[in-house]
């Protein structure tokens, strides 16, 4: 059995393995470009732009598009509409909400200007035309003597009060000069006038005749004067052209507040305050 075996293999053509071997390894070197070549030309046709198709525009849309029915029985008929006739109405509260400082500034502009004619006493009939405008209907006019005349020197608001919507109560502060006949004008003491006004149509109008009374002139402040140095006082003096040292404050960042007497231009001395570094 041995012997069998050993001539199987001694008659094996080992000449035709070593051709059939050779053959196998150009198949190899075959198949191995061939899958070069594919993955190149995947990656050339992978590269290459694709042209994108252009954009349907909307007529074309509308051309292919299948057209709608003429009438859904299903929906009901559209209601008509008919425009709202009503007017929109916006309160007066509304109308200044935004801006109520300027309402502020009317309604005192408006009592300082109604204190100016109620006081004034001239006897001139647009005077009294215009302060009969002015006043609330059914008040009547100031009554004065004869001969009585009264200027106003001056008239200031000093607060506004709201009462309530586009209700508002003013201070007013004023002075007058006054004469009988052919007599100087003499200053009068300081009034204080309370006015309650309205706001109407867009209109500041007074709503009661003024209450009347003296203006508060409250206690006056009283400074801590001290002596000042002589060379102080006299730079001071120099400085003002006053006569007299009455006293000064010294600031605590440097320097003093002087008080003294000195002319003015109408050749009345009064204090005055004047710095000194």
């Amino acid at each position: 059995m041995e012997q069998e075996r050993n001539e199987v293999y001694e008659r094996i053509p080992w000449e035709r393995l070593e051709e059939k071997r050779s053959d196998h390894n150009w198949l190899m070197f075959g198949l191995a470009g061939a899958v070069v070549l594919g993955a190149l030309a995947y990656t050339l046709v992978g590269n290459r732009p694709v042209s994108v198709p252009a954009m349907t525009t909307i007529e074309e849309v509308s051309a292919t598009a299948a057209p709608a029915p003429a009438s859904n029985p299903a929906l009901p008929p559209a209601l008509p509409v008919t425009p709202s006739t009503t007017p929109v109405l916006t309160a007066e509260a509304d109308l200044f909400a935004v801006h109520p400082e300027r309402v502020i500034d009317r309604v005192a502009a408006q009592a300082e200007w109604f204190v100016a004619e109620y006081l004034t006493v001239d006897g001139s009939e647009q005077g009294k035309e215009t302060l009969s405008a002015l006043l609330p209907q059914g008040v009547p006019l100031p009554v004065a003597p004869e001969g009585t005349r009264v200027f106003v020197e001056w008239v200031r608001a000093t607060a506004v009060e709201e009462l309530g919507p586009l209700i508002y109560r003013v201070t007013v502060l004023a002075r007058c000069l006054a004469a009988v006949g052919d007599a100087a004008y003499q200053r009068q003491a300081p009034l204080q006038l309370t006015v309650d006004i309205s706001v109407s149509d867009d209109t500041p109008v007074v709503m009661m005749p003024p209450v009347v009374g003296p203006a508060p002139l409250g206690a006056p402040h009283q400074p801590a004067l001290t002596e000042v140095p002589e060379e102080v006082g006299a730079a001071a003096l120099a400085l003002s052209g006053g006569s007299e040292v009455v006293g000064g404050v010294e600031v605590v960042s440097g320097g003093w507040q002087v008080v003294l007497l000195a002319p003015g231009p109408d050749g009345v001395s009064r204090a005055v305050t004047v710095s000194v570094p």
